[in-house]
């Protein structure tokens, strides 16, 4: 699963040329230029990183930095500040409030993908491992295999990026739309009942030989993956 990563900034001409490269990277990105638009997305979905911008209208980066940390689902949300501001003051003042890492403009792209992959690397390592293993699964993101036991396990495209994203957080329960967005892309329309078909095609490739089933369905709620 690409690691997500969504940038706040209402500079257009920025606002492209770092989606251009944070995708080079092989990142998700969404791009959003107003910091109230900003706050209601990030209410709705959670993604690995956010690079924000500390001047926004709407709502100004700061204060969406101080919600975003106020609120349970993204305490620990990732932050990278993009600012003009270069004065030591103004840097503690963003770090305070819960800024991660703080960048001020104009900066260097390459150094910014570096703090970007540096960030991921401490704060959410599941995102950029090559491995994950949950229980006796392992998949391989190079590779594209996925193993139970040591046996190998043979799936489909979606079923695949499925699993990954059930890997990349074990127990947590996802509903249908949540896996639809995480899967599949918010931009993409898919109805919810594709999500159950896929889901049974992905039990059945690893259930064999009456292995026990790690795919939990949570009535009313969703599924999860058990570790």
């Amino acid at each position: 699963m690409q690691p997500k990563i969504t940038v706040v900034e209402d500079e257009e001409a920025l606002s492209v040329l770092l989606r251009y490269n944070l995708e080079a990277e092989g990142y998700e990105v969404e791009t959003i230029l107003r910091g109230d638009e900003a706050d209601i997305r990030l209410q709705e979905q959670v993604p690995d990183l956010v690079i924000l911008d500390w001047m926004l209208p709407g709502v100004p980066g700061i204060e969406l930095c101080r919600r975003l940390r106020a609120r349970p689902t993204t305490e620990r949300l990732p932050i990278i500040m993009l600012t003009a501001r270069g004065e030591e003051s103004e840097r503690i003042r963003g770090l305070s409030t819960g800024a991660d890492d703080y960048v001020v403009k104009p900066f260097s792209t390459p150094e910014l993908m570096a703090r970007v992959k540096a960030m991921l690397r401490r704060a959410k390592p599941e995102v950029v491992s090559s491995q994950l293993k949950c229980g006796d699964i392992e998949l391989d993101r190079d590779s594209h295999r996925v193993h139970r036991r040591s046996r190998e396990v043979r799936l489909g495209p979606t079923e695949f990026r499925l699993l990954e994203f059930f890997m990349s957080s074990p127990g947590r329960v996802f509903s249908r739309s949540q896996l639809l967005d995480g899967v599949w892309g918010h931009d993409i329309y898919v109805d919810e009942r594709t999500v159950d078909v896929h889901i049974g095609r992905l039990r059945k490739a690893l259930n064999f030989s009456n292995m026990p089933d790690v795919i939990r369905t949570v009535r009313g709620a969703g599924y999860s993956m058990e570790g």
